[in-house]
């Protein structure tokens, strides 16, 4: 953060209860921007610039005449409370106080002090020089315009700001939950591996890290505990339950990367599990396409390439030839559907965030389904130049139900009136590199097959953590987009 502020200019003074960390911290700046000088994005004149623009400081006094303060320190209500009350006693009426936290209520921070009015959050994302977005959070009594003159700064520094009230996670880390606990369960379901629910994620949704491997990378007691505390802030709202999974990882001290194993195995000579990729040699040469396929209509333009040629029939939505009916998942398990419509070789394929290019694609079949309708199902898809990994039956497969609850999540958020619509998009893309925002994904999935997943997954589970959000419900009903 100090890095980012002195290179638009600022003079920063940095400080630390230990000097020494302040002086190790400014050394390992210098090595990080040398590396910048030695692929020609800086020059060694504009790095000593850079640095000579950081103060360390010896004394918390010596804060008194700056404009804002910018707290990183440990995720401690009361220790933040009472950083604030000396800064407050130390600096001007009109010092903006700014707190990194990533889970600690803004409001509660405020309590402790003369003028909350001057305290906002200021949310940066790792690495600070990197990542482009800053969440700006109002507490209760946060004056508006301290909040603009952050979100002003912070836009000078090349970032993107989003504004919340203080709620438990903010925008990203409360909608950011089902990304991690919707592949947790299909994990604890068995419903595939975790590195065939990763490659899901990224090669069929687009995102840059499948959810068991950034959890590794983020370290499971940091994951963890950031779910614990959304949990128990929300009065224990299903929604955020942890996973027992995710628990007894952090009882065995298997911690992600940091630890050398977690869901994968980090250590020397450890191979990485690939995932359960399926091949079959059948082709087929001659289709039906039974109404509008939806968000996979463009399946149809492939077809021309592999030498399939397709006959439009009206109907309901599937795909069908040979012994096999496909369908995109509506939230049901396969062998629901099959037995609600009387389709018995039924095979269920799951959402892709771009038909035309992804390289991979989940199906599932119902019960009732034969091995040989099974093959000709992966043989299309393999036809269509995906790679195929086939899931044990799961409601809702994985990229649809995932995405379903991560637009479910914005859209309570904005329900709430912690954010604008447009700032859901804005954080998760820019705060975690989400490959769509997921109000503009689900308009262009359909809210009434959103609606439709999110209902049959609850009457499915009989949990309220799939429960619908009313702003869904209301632009579904009256056909409006949410963007």
């Amino acid at each position: 953060i100090a890095q980012v502020a002195a290179n638009y200019g600022h003079r920063v003074r940095l400080y630390d209860l230990d000097i020494k960390a302040v002086a190790k911290g400014i050394a390992g700046l210098e090595k990080g921007l040398s590396k910048l000088i030695d692929r020609g994005r800086m020059t060694k004149a504009e790095v000593d610039a850079l640095i000579a623009r950081i103060e360390p400081c010896a004394d918390l006094a010596e804060m008194k005449d700056t404009a804002l303060v910018v707290e990183a320190i440990v995720e401690s209500l009361e220790i933040k409370q009472q950083l604030f009350q000396k800064l407050e006693s130390i600096c001007s009426q009109d010092t903006i106080f700014a707190s990194n936290t990533s889970s600690i209520s803004i409001t509660a921070i405020g309590a402790a002090l003369m003028r909350p009015e001057n305290l906002l959050g200021m949310h940066f994302f790792n690495p600070a020089p990197v990542m482009k977005l800053v969440e700006v959070i109002s507490g209760l009594r946060t004056a508006s315009e301290m909040a603009s003159i952050v979100a002003d700064t912070a836009s000078a520094w090349g970032k993107q700001t989003v504004h919340a009230k203080s709620t438990p996670g903010f925008i990203v880390n409360r909608i950011a939950r089902p990304f991690y606990a919707e592949a947790l369960r299909l994990y604890e379901e068995g419903a595939g591996s975790e590195a065939s629910l990763d490659a899901i994620m990224r090669e069929a949704g687009g995102f840059r890290m499948g959810p068991f491997e950034l959890m590794d990378l983020i370290g499971h007691d940091v994951n963890y505990a950031v779910t614990k505390t959304v949990f128990e802030a929300y009065f224990q709202d299903q929604r955020f339950l942890p996973s027992l999974i995710q628990q007894e990882l952090v009882a065995a001290g298997m911690l992600g990367r940091k630890s050398g194993q977690g869901f994968y195995d980090y250590r020397d000579g450890a191979e990485k599990p690939e995932p359960q990729i399926r091949e079959s040699d059948y082709r087929p040469t001659l289709i039906d396409i039974l109404g509008s396929l939806g968000v996979a209509d463009p399946l149809e333009t492939l077809l021309t390439n592999a030498g399939i040629t397709a006959t439009k029939l009206a109907g309901d939505g599937y795909i069908r030839f040979g012994e096999v009916v496909l369908a995109l998942t509506d939230g049901r398990t396969a062998t629901q559907r099959s037995k609600d419509q009387d389709i018995p070789n039924l095979v269920l394929f799951d959402l892709m965030n771009d038909y035309a290019e992804q390289t991979l694609i989940a199906i599932a079949p119902a019960l009732q389904t034969s091995e040989i309708a099974l093959q000709q199902a992966i043989g299309f898809f393999n036809a269509l130049g995906k790679s195929v990994v086939v899931l044990n039956d799961a409601p809702g497969l994985c990229l649809m139900r995932t995405v379903c609850m991560l637009a479910n999540e914005g859209a309570d958020t904005v329900y709430q009136g912690i954010c604008c619509m447009s700032d859901v998009d804005r954080a998760m893309q820019y705060g975690l590199n989400y490959p769509r925002g997921p109000m503009l994904w689900a308009d262009s999935i359909g809210l009434k097959t959103i609606t439709q997943v999110l209902a049959n997954l609850q009457r499915h589970y009989g949990l309220d953590r799939y429960r619908t959000s009313l702003l869904l419900q209301q632009h579904s009903a009256a056909a409006l987009k949410l963007i």
